[in-house]
C-alpha cells in the first residue's frame, strides 16, 4: 500500500475511533481490519518490530505490532490481559477484542470501569472480564486466578508505576506475548526501578511526570527469569514486547538483529511537565536532574535500599 495514502488512512481512523454511532464505528472496524490485511502482505520483508506499527485503538503504533506477532505466532483467536486500560478507548488489545471477540480480562482503578468500558466496546460479543481494581505485587496473581481462566496469549501491563514488581510475581511463561511500558530515560545499562509502593501514583510521586516504571535493562533481566526475550520495541522507545522463548525468534524474522540498547532507550517523545502541570519538553539530560532527587533501586547491587536518582547518573 502507498505509505501517504496508509498514513492518511491511519489518521482518519484515529479520528473515527470514538465514535458512538453503531454505524460509523461498524464501517471504522471494517476499515482498519482492510488496512492490517494489506499491511501483512510486507510481514515477511521485516526486520524490525517497529515496522508493523499501525494506530486504531492503540496509544502509538502497537496494533500493527501486534497482528504482526499474532500472525508470525500462528494464533487464530488471541486471548489477551490488559492491565492499565483508562475507559478502553486507547489501549493495546481493542484492537483485538474488536476483530477476534476471544477470552480478555482488562483491569483498571478507573471509577465505574465496566460502564465506561461498554459505552467503548459490545461486551455481548465476546468474553470479555472487566475487573476495577488497583493491582499491585501482592493481588496480581489472586486477579489472574479469579478473572483469567483460559490460556492467556497476550499480557500487557502499563500501570505508570510499579509495573517491575507486578512482574516479578507472576508465573513464569503466563503467556506467549508480554507488553510492557518502559521508562528510557534511566537509559541502557542501568537495572533500576523505582521502589514496589502499592499506592505510587505516578502524577503525585512527581510532579513531572517523569518518576514512574523502570529501565529496559532491568526488564530484559527479569523477562529472562520468566523464560521470556526482547523480541523489538516501538518506534516511540516506550514500549518493548517480550516473546515466550519456546518460540525462536528466527520464526519472525529472517535476518536476526543484535538489540542496541541505546537506541531502544533514545526515546522519540518529551511528555515532562512543570510544577504547575504545563508540558515544558524536557530532553535528555535535563529529564534526569529534573528527578534527581528521587529514590530509586539499583537492583545490580542492593534490591531493597532505596538511593537518589544522582547517585547513579
Amino acid at each position: 500500500m502507498n505509505i501517504l495514502l496508509k498514513k492518511i488512512l491511519t489518521i482518519f481512523i484515529y479520528h473515527m475511533r470514538r465514535t458512538k454511532n453503531y454505524t460509523i464505528k461498524k464501517f471504522f472496524i471494517v476499515l482498519s481490519n482492510i488496512l492490517i490485511v494489506n499491511s501483512r502482505k510486507s510481514y515477511d520483508q521485516y526486520n524490525l518490530l517497529e515496522d508493523a506499527e499501525l494506530k486504531f485503538f492503540s496509544q502509538n503504533g502497537e496494533d500493527g505490532i501486534i497482528d504482526y506477532i499474532i500472525q508470525k505466532l500462528g494464533l487464530k483467536k488471541p486471548s489477551f490481559v490488559e492491565i492499565g486500560i483508562g475507559d478502553y478507548s486507547e489501549s493495546n488489545t481493542r484492537f483485538l477484542y474488536e476483530t477476534y471477540y476471544s477470552n480478555g480480562l482488562v483491569v483498571d482503578i478507573l471509577k465505574d470501569l465496566k460502564e465506561k468500558v461498554s459505552s467503548n466496546v459490545n461486551l455481548w460479543r465476546g468474553n470479555l472480564q472487566v475487573v476495577e481494581k488497583k493491582i499491585s505485587s501482592e493481588n496480581i496473581n489472586e486477579i489472574l486466578s479469579n478473572y483469567a481462566n483460559f490460556n492467556i496469549d497476550i499480557f500487557s501491563i502499563d500501570v505508570d508505576g510499579i509495573d517491575y514488581w507486578i512482574l516479578k510475581k507472576i508465573k513464569p511463561k503466563i503467556s506467549k506475548v508480554i507488553i510492557l511500558e518502559y521508562n528510557s530515560i534511566f537509559g541502557p545499562e542501568l537495572e533500576v526501578t523505582v521502589p514496589n509502593n502499592k499506592d505510587f501514583n505516578r502524577t503525585k510521586e512527581h510532579y513531572s511526570n517523569l518518576y514512574y516504571g523502570a529501565s529496559l535493562n532491568a526488564y530484559i533481566k527479569l523477562m529472562e527469569e520468566k523464560g521470556y526475550y526482547l523480541l523489538g520495541i516501538n518506534r516511540l522507545r516506550n514500549n518493548a514486547f517480550f516473546i515466550n522463548n519456546d518460540f525462536p525468534k528466527k520464526n519472525f524474522f529472517k535476518k536476526i538483529q543484535e538489540m542496541n540498547l541505546i537506541d531502544c532507550t533514545d526515546a522519540n517523545f518529551s511528555e515532562s511537565r512543570d510544577i504547575k502541570g504545563n508540558l515544558n519538553f524536557l530532553r535528555s539530560n535535563q529529564k534526569i536532574n529534573e528527578i534527581k532527587d528521587c529514590q530509586i533501586i539499583n537492583l545490580e547491587s542492593n534490591k531493597n535500599k532505596l538511593i537518589k536518582v544522582k547517585d547513579l547518573f
